[in-house]
């Protein structure tokens, strides 16, 4: 069990950055989800949801990028653990009313630790693809929305963005 007086940080005792110890955490069952958002131009929407781009199939190049990305996460983001992820799923939603594609990440690990930053960084990763594979055609597009909806597992539980789809 974790010491009193030893709080789970990333600043060890002389004030410099450190990956916080997990050692004494009992492994739990976490999830997280996340979604970011990518927002284009009509024409390139249709082209995507039509399959007609030339580079292929962007969708499905995003949903793995995003997949992978969540696997490297502790590669990408300093100080994260790397963890044995269980399950990785990314979606990709086309909303043509709104001219963007939203796409939602989920992780699962059963571990000492969250799975917030492997989700972030996937839904991340498809969006960032998505603007990659489409950029000679919209440069204009515009990422945003790239946030936690929901955590469960770990001595927090369950956390939910209020206005998580």
């Amino acid at each position: 069990m974790e010491k009193p007086n030893q709080a789970l940080t990333h600043i060890d005792q002389q004030g410099n950055a450190q990956m916080v110890d997990v050692t004494d955490k009992p492994p739990t069952h976490r999830l997280a989800r996340a979604q970011s958002v990518i927002t284009m131009q009509p024409a390139t929407l249709e082209m995507i949801m039509a399959g007609t781009h030339k580079k292929g199939d962007v969708l499905a190049v995003a949903r793995i990028a995003g997949i992978q990305a969540a696997k490297r996460c502790s590669d990408i983001i300093p100080l994260c653990h790397p963890l044995m992820l269980t399950s990785v799923n990314v979606q990709l939603l086309p909303e043509p009313e709104q001219q963007q594609v939203r796409v939602i990440a989920e992780c699962k690990v059963t571990g000492q630790t969250g799975v917030e930053m492997e989700a972030l960084t996937a839904a991340s990763a498809a969006t960032l693809t998505l603007y990659d594979m489409c950029k000679a055609v919209d440069r204009g597009m515009v990422i945003q929305e790239t946030k936690l909806l929901e955590k469960q597992g770990g001595r927090s539980g369950h956390w939910q963005a209020e206005e998580s789809q």
